[in-house]
């Protein structure tokens, strides 16, 4: 067997998706065909996807001039939050980030949690609202 012809064949034959879709037999899937509906992510594939995402979420902000000049704990709280929701939703705290960079943290703790994201994920909400409260 050549593994390197049998690889590519297989690409080609299943096609490449980097989101997850419904395959032809009604099951979720993911990449070359993985079938993560019935087959799952093993604890290594879980811990490289947490990787990438973590070096994601830190190129992301790097680009944010307010998470840069930002004291450090502040920047573990928006560094987690962005995690979790990313940049794009996180830009959406416009209230949060202006009194982030008046350095207003008290105000934009509030902000942090008077938001549907702090409703849903709940005490975490409360523990990044405290980090950007007390910035040292």
């Amino acid at each position: 067997m050549n593994k390197e012809k049998l690889k590519n064949w297989i690409k080609r034959d299943e096609g490449y998706d980097n989101k997850p879709y419904i395959d032809t037999v009604g099951k979720l899937t993911i990449g070359y065909g993985r079938n993560i509906q019935d087959n799952g992510i093993s604890h290594d594939e879980a811990e490289l996807m947490f990787e990438n995402d973590m070096i994601r979420t830190e190129k992301d902000l790097l680009g944010c001039i307010w998470y840069v000049n930002a004291p450090q704990n502040i920047k573990d709280a928006l560094f987690n939050m962005c995690f979790n929701i990313g940049l794009n939703s996180l830009l959406e705290f416009d209230e949060m980030i202006e009194a982030i960079i008046s350095k207003d943290y008290t105000k934009a703790a509030i902000e942090a949690l008077d938001s549907k994201w702090a409703k849903q994920v709940g005490e975490r909400a409360k523990v990044i609202a405290l980090m950007i409260r007390q910035p040292e």
